[in-house]
């Protein structure tokens, strides 16, 4: 397909600087959405070049492409559009902001976690989900609460299936 040249810098550029992109799969939008001036489908036809030469990996979910820049790409676009090395796409940046982490568990307020938490054990301290006054065994308390009353006689139909009525 031919793409005007000034369409596909705006593409590069765009792919450059976010270092993903993402279309809809609608080759009759008139324009994509980050991309004004550009048509949708010029923009999934240069990525489906740019996959084939493996400078772009591919996913696609619920009708839409996601493109991820490999270093490869990078490489390709950086020569492409005569970019120095300092420059990289957004995806490879550091975040400035600090990483927020809680206080450390032994400083912790609040419940103790559910599963998992300072019980410890080898169940993960699930005694109290699984209701262990309620067990079904005789070694453990209330064992009178599990299963059927006792006078519960389960009668069956013999087998006739279908839910006929009994004759």
């Amino acid at each position: 397909m031919l793409i005007p040249k000034k369409n596909r810098r705006e593409v590069y550029k765009y792919l450059f600087k976010e270092g993903v992109l993402q279309a809809e799969k609608d080759f009759n939008l008139p324009k994509h959405p980050e991309l004004e001036s550009v048509p949708n489908l010029q923009v999934i036809k240069l990525m489906q070049s740019f996959k084939s030469q493996e400078l772009v990996t591919e996913r696609f979910a619920w009708r839409h492409y996601y493109w991820f820049l490999t270093d490869k790409g990078i490489d390709y676009l950086r020569e492409y559009l005569n970019l120095p090395d300092e420059i990289v796409p957004a995806t490879l940046k550091k975040s400035t902001r600090p990483l927020e982490r809680g206080p450390p568990r032994a400083e912790r307020s609040g419940p103790p976690r559910r599963f998992g938490g300072e019980e410890g054990g080898r169940d993960g301290g699930r005694d109290g989900y699984r209701g262990a006054g309620r067990g079904f065994g005789g070694d453990k308390a209330g064992g009178d609460k599990a299963g059927a009353p006792g006078g519960y006689q389960p009668q069956f139909g013999g087998g006739r299936g279908g839910g006929a009525p009994p004759s």
